[in-house]
């Protein structure tokens, strides 16, 4: 009888760990080790506002790089 309950225990216990499973591995699994190094990662970053200069100077570069850019002209097309 002895031997009956153990084997009846080991498989109780296989069942819980196999219906557990997904729980078990999403916390301890590859992606949570990504996850939380992200996340410590993420941590030490500091967000910087904006200077209303740096918009300025932003907008007057993106309109000298349009600008710059080659354009076609209709007798090119053909």
């Amino acid at each position: 009888m002895g031997i009956v309950a153990i084997v009846l225990l080991a498989l109780a216990v296989l069942v819980v760990l196999g219906a557990e499973w997904p729980r078990i591995s999403a916390r301890s699994g590859g992606e949570a080790i990504a996850r939380r190094s992200r996340e410590k990662r993420k941590r030490k970053l500091t967000v910087v506002p904006d200077a209303p200069d740096d918009v300025d100077d932003f907008a007057r570069s993106v309109e000298r790089d349009l600008a710059d850019l080659p354009v076609i002209e209709e007798r090119d097309r053909k």
